[in-house]
Parts: structure tokens; C-alpha cells; sequence
């Protein structure tokens, strides 16, 4: 893999722009390759449990472009998962009680998110909802792996809500603060995943416009975007199927498999970090 030197320009609020030094592959068969994986993978997640796992399919463009460029590249495309995943998470498979009381912290945390971009720690965030999320993992398991049903709590909600919009601003990891609120809920499978589904498609519409105001992508990435557009509906309906496969208790056991990698992720994220 050949990489050139680039300097992005972001536009960070109330300081102007700015210039990162920043590694972009050039837009090569390998890069396209690895690129359009990920996308398929993060739209497999989409179409399996509703979103809130896409930072399972990020390291794989690590390869390519670095975390800034990635973020810009994502951010279209998300909307794009989102809009054809919701062919099978359907009004009915949604949960407005919750997403009531999600969507406006999850708004409100995504303003937050932008406007603090440029002073909030990345690394700090990452490794304190990683820490977060593997102790919520660990009272499942001590808990005896079973699923109990919790009364809906409007606070928790909100909190949620706004914790799940900075990460997803910040690190597109917002899917741990929601699962958090909504597992504990013991909604049936399909409404878990159709209220994530519906949640993502709110935020990841919400933050397109902040994050191609922070990162103007070059046009090697439009083009990467262009072509990665091909692998969302592969993607999606893979995931549906494989969730159409999985009974109540595989899913939510496949969820919470799912949030111990994206801890794992965060953690590793947020310690290298500090160690570059």
C-alpha cells in the first residue's frame, strides 16, 4: 500500500480552520478493496441488529486513511445504510415510548459533540464508555447471562440519548450508550433492532452536515464514496437474513458479544492514542 502525505483542513467551531497533518491512501485497488469491505461489513451490522455496531467494520480503514478522513467518508454513507435498512425495519418494528424519549438527548448530544469537537479528549472518551460498557457486560454475566425486563426510565433515557450522540459525533460509537438503556428493556428482537434502526437514522442524518463542515473529504474520497455506495444493499439484506435466522436469546446474546468488541475497540483506540 503506497500513502502520500496530505493535510486535511477541518473547520473546528469558534476556531477557524485548521490543518492535520494526516496520512490518505491513494485510491488504489487495495484501497477500494479494504474500503468497500468495511462499508459492507458496517451495513451487515445495520441489517442485522439496526445499527449501533459500526465501529466493528472501522479498523478495516485504518488501512487506508486515517481516522479523520474515515469519519468523512462514513458520514454520507451512513445515511445511505440507514435509508435502506429501514425497508425492513418497518414503522411497525419501532418503539416510539423509546425513541421519545431517546431522540432528543441523542440531538442534543450530537450539537454538544460538534460544538466541543475540538476540546474534548477522543482518547479520554474512548476509553472511559469502554470501561463503561464492559462493566455493564459484567452484571449481565454475574447476572447469569439473563435477560430481565427493567421499567422504562425518562432520565436514563435522556442520558443515554446524549452520551449515545457525542460518541457518535466524536468516534461513531454510539451504539454502546443505547444498548445500555434499550437491552435491559427485554423488547422482542425485532423492535430492538427496528427502534436502533430508526435511532441511527435520526442521528446519522443529524451529524452528516457537522462532520463534512469539520473534514472537507479530497476528491480521492468522493470517488471511494461513489463506489462503496455499491455494497450497502449486499450488506443490509445479508444482516436481515442472518437476523431472521436468530431467535429472542441469540440476538441479544450476539448483542452483547457485540458490545465487548466494540469495548475491546474503544480501549485500544483510546490507549494507543496516548502512546503515539
Amino acid at each position: 500500500m503506497v500513502f502520500r502525505t496530505q493535510r486535511i483542513v477541518v473547520d473546528v467551531p469558534g476556531e477557524g480552520m485548521m490543518a492535520l497533518p494526516s496520512y490518505v491512501s491513494e485510491l488504489t485497488l487495495a484501497s477500494i478493496v479494504v474500503a468497500f469491505a468495511a462499508v459492507f461489513l458496517i451495513s451487515f451490522m445495520k441489517g442485522a441488529f439496526g445499527g449501533g455496531f459500526s465501529i466493528v467494520g472501522i479498523p478495516l480503514l485504518s488501512f487506508v486513511m486515517d481516522p479523520v478522513s474515515a469519519g468523512g467518508l462514513l458520514a454520507p454513507l451512513f445515511i445511505a445504510m440507514d435509508l435502506f435498512a429501514l425497508r425492513y425495519w418497518k414503522p411497525s418494528t419501532w418503539s416510539r415510548p423509546d425513541l421519545a424519549r431517546l431522540v432528543p438527548g441523542l440531538l442534543a448530544g450530537i450539537a454538544m459533540g460538534y460544538l466541543l469537537f475540538r476540546v474534548l479528549d477522543h482518547r479520554a472518551i474512548s476509553i472511559v464508555m469502554a470501561l463503561i460498557t464492559l462493566a455493564f457486560v459484567g452484571l449481565w454475566l454475574i447476572s447469569g447471562a439473563k435477560q430481565g425486563v427493567r421499567e422504562r426510565s425518562t432520565p436514563k433515557a435522556i442520558t443515554a440519548g446524549v452520551a449515545s450522540g457525542v460518541t457518535t459525533m466524536v468516534a461513531h460509537s454510539g451504539g454502546p450508550p443505547l444498548a445500555m438503556y434499550l437491552l435491559p428493556l427485554g423488547l422482542s428482537k425485532e423492535v430492538y433492532a427496528g427502534t436502533t434502526s430508526l435511532f441511527f437514522t435520526v442521528g446519522n442524518a443529524a451529524k452528516a452536515v457537522p462532520w463534512l463542515l469539520l473534514v472537507r473529504p479530497t476528491g480521492s474520497v468522493w470517488v471511494l464514496m461513489g463506489i462503496c455506495l455499491f455494497a450497502i444493499p449486499a450488506g443490509v439484506l445479508s444482516g436481515w437474513r442472518l437476523h431472521a435466522r436468530l431467535d429472542q436469546r441469540q440476538i441479544y446474546r450476539a448483542c452483547y458479544g457485540l458490545l465487548v468488541v466494540t469495548a475491546i475497540e474503544l480501549l485500544w483506540d483510546g490507549i494507543s492514542g496516548y502512546l503515539v
